[in-house]
């Protein structure tokens, strides 16, 4: 089995930035500043303008190219273009295809990889069991979403969690350098759909006009259940992801949670003794980009200098599906 580690990174946020105050000054919604922050955590979030280029592939092509500058190389040298994306450009063809052909990888395979929040998780694993076993040697594994496409902005519990961005990493066989891609853990549980879902869009319930007037393609969550879930589920997972490698919380320099928001962060920190210090937090500027957040907020991570030589990376997500999962790296 080859070595796959991660070796550059980059992402793209809107330039629109929207304070909570836009929800209840300009919208009219019953909420304020501090039932927001203390919910969520979240003071701003990045709103896509289309019309500007900041679609879902578009944000993926500004992404991917930082991540191509700083790793050295040019996109005709890429094998392959996962995006993880619950929001694509269109239901067909895959957003990927069009990343791929608006960065110039003319070699490269390009598909979407679509498992919600957890959905750059999964596309990572599926991008280093390529590069171990020598089907690809560089891929280019990204999180993007436009997540305002798909929010019911007079729900005032789903509409003020949400931002769009993207954020995108590169995927070696290399022997030397990087993040080592480690090992992962990764679970779904289908009981748990009905809980966070966009009803209609798909085969069972095509769009109509009774589904728009319903305002079923928008998300629906139960917030409650789905917290629960959330903070259990990715304690369990890190910790099952640590005990495979002899490993206890102790031992992790960083962890990169999904941002989804501020109290699953801490109670998943309670739960694992793991001090707030050594866990990367961006909710509060970025919002919950969903298939995003974990590689943009690495990317902010290695910016900060927040990972050094020698330490131990632990990647965690939980999203619908139900899907979850962790990664562990190697600086």
């Amino acid at each position: 089995m080859l070595r796959a580690a991660l070796t550059a990174t980059g992402r793209y946020f809107p330039t629109r930035v929207v304070p909570n105050s836009y929800f209840y000054d300009d919208l009219g919604l019953e909420t304020n500043e501090e039932w927001i922050r203390s919910r969520t955590g979240v003071i701003t979030r990045h709103f896509a303008d289309a019309a500007a280029g900041e679609t879902t592939s578009g944000m993926c092509v500004r992404a991917a190219q930082q991540c191509l500058e700083r790793a050295g190389i040019d996109a005709d040298q890429l094998d392959g273009v996962i995006v993880a994306t619950i929001t694509p450009d269109q239901a067909l063809p895959s957003t990927a295809c069009f990343v791929q052909e608006a960065l110039g990888a003319k070699g490269a395979w390009a598909f979407d990889l679509v498992a919600a929040c957890s959905g750059y998780v999964y596309a990572l694993a599926q991008a280093t069991s390529m590069v171990r076993t020598g089907l690809a040697k560089r891929v280019m594994v990204i999180g993007a979403e436009t997540m305002t496409s798909i929010l019911d902005f007079e729900d005032r519990n789903t509409c003020i969690i949400f931002g769009d961005g993207a954020g995108a990493t590169l995927v070696e066989a290399k022997e030397t350098g990087g993040l080592e891609i480690v090992d992962f853990r990764m679970h779904s549980a289908g009981s748990g759909a009905d809980l966070l879902m966009i009803p209609a869009g798909g085969a069972t319930h095509p769009a109509s006009a009774e589904t728009i007037d319903a305002r079923m393609h928008y998300v629906k969550q139960d917030g409650r259940a789905v917290f629960k879930h959330a903070v259990t589920r990715i304690s369990q997972v890190i910790v099952e992801l640590l005990e495979g490698h002899g490993m206890t919380a102790s031992d992790v320099d960083l962890v990169v949670p999904h941002q989804a928001n501020i109290r699953i962060i801490e109670a998943c920190g309670r739960r694992l003794k793991i001090p707030m210090d050594q866990i990367a937090v961006t909710v509060h500027q970025w919002a919950n980009t969903t298939a995003a957040t974990i590689p943009t907020t690495l990317d902010w991570a290695l910016e900060e200098g927040r990972i050094n030589p020698g330490d131990n990376v632990v990647l965690a997500t939980f999203g619908a599906g139900f899907t979850w999962g962790s990664a562990l790296l190697k600086a």
